[in-house]
């Protein structure tokens, strides 16, 4: 192959056929991918499945904590999971710029590989467009996962009712700081990495030792006071937050207040909401704390009657005040 991505290997010819072979087939193979045909067959599922796909667009496609790769499995196998699903298979489709270092693809593609195998999922189709400088920057790519429900019922955004516990599996904000800082080459006394992981083993624990998880959700852009604004409206309740609860690095908060950012408001790609009733939070926080991926698990507030759709946060000083949606964006290009 090449040094770099030209558009013959977009063709559909023998340097296409190179290209999966050499690259893709290396990288991903299994019985499913290595059949070569047009669509992939897959057998194993039974019972209600959860579905989702996402485009990753990030910028830089390097940064630190992971790359565009692992950020793209990492984040269709989490989403299949909020529904309470064992994640299984995966389809990636590449939008490629001619001219990307074909040693840059490597990397993306080995370290999309060891993501897809330490999540336990199967790559199993696959596309590759290659278009001309300018048209696309550098990489694009699309995931869309599958996978089997084995919470009954499977958590929802609709199913926070007043009473319940309202947990987060860790710190937040990494993921948005590791990428602005990085993006506009500003350094901290320590360095901050992006939080990219694969979350659905410790959704299962939680599932089968814990029992009835009402909701699950991945804050990812817009950050956490966005997505609990969108629980707040899918369940028709007020959610009530302690800020002086809720986990952040001293170093993200730090960067925050430096650049005049809200940790609140900054994606996340290796966190979740876990909303559940009380008897059950603390067996939760057990759960999390256990595992590597929930080791700063911490319970953030509760779900009340009050102002049906509103999240109120209780400020470290003692006010309150509405924590809204966010408006605009904030960080383009986050994911």
């Amino acid at each position: 192959m090449s040094e770099r991505i030209i558009l013959d290997y977009g063709s559909g010819g023998k340097a296409s056929q190179r290209l999966i072979k050499d690259l893709f087939i290396k990288h991903f193979g299994n019985p499913s991918l290595n059949r070569l045909d047009d669509a992939a067959l897959i057998s194993g599922l039974e019972g209600c499945l959860s579905m989702s796909t996402d485009t990753f667009t990030v910028d830089p496609v390097f940064f630190p904590g992971g790359n565009i790769g692992s950020l793209a499995v990492h984040g269709t196998v989490n989403d299949v999971a909020m529904l309470g699903a064992i994640p299984k298979y995966i389809s990636c489709a590449f939008i490629l710029e001619e001219g990307l270092k074909m040693d840059d693809l490597n990397r993306i593609v080995s370290s999309m590989a060891m993501a897809a195998q330490d999540a336990g999922v199967l790559i199993v189709t696959g596309d590759t467009k290659v278009v001309p400088r300018g048209a696309v920057d550098r990489i694009f790519i699309n995931t869309t996962g599958i996978g089997s429900v084995v919470a009954h019922p499977p958590p929802s955004g609709s199913r926070a009712v007043p009473g319940d516990m309202i947990l987060v599996s860790g710190s937040i904000g990494d993921h948005g700081l590791a990428i602005l800082s990085h993006r506009q080459g500003i350094s901290f006394e320590t360095d901050i990495l992006s939080d990219s992981q694969a979350l659905n083993h410790l959704i299962i624990k939680l599932i089968r030792e814990v029992g009835d998880v009402h909701v699950l959700r991945d804050p990812t852009r817009g950050g956490l006071a966005t997505t609990l604004n969108e629980i707040a409206q899918q369940s028709g309740v007020e959610l009530f937050i302690e800020q002086e609860k809720i986990p952040v690095r001293q170093e993200v908060e730090g960067g925050c207040s430096f650049l005049g950012l809200d940790p609140l408001y900054l994606a996340n790609e290796g966190k979740f909401i876990c909303i559940l009733p009380e008897k059950s939070a603390g067996k939760a926080l057990e759960v999390m704390h256990a595992d590597p991926a929930g080791q700063g698990a911490a319970i953030i507030g509760h779900v009340r009657q009050g102002r049906k759709g509103k999240v109120v946060l209780r400020t470290a000083l003692g006010g309150h005040r509405l924590l809204d949606m966010l408006e605009g964006e904030q960080l383009p290009r986050i994911c």
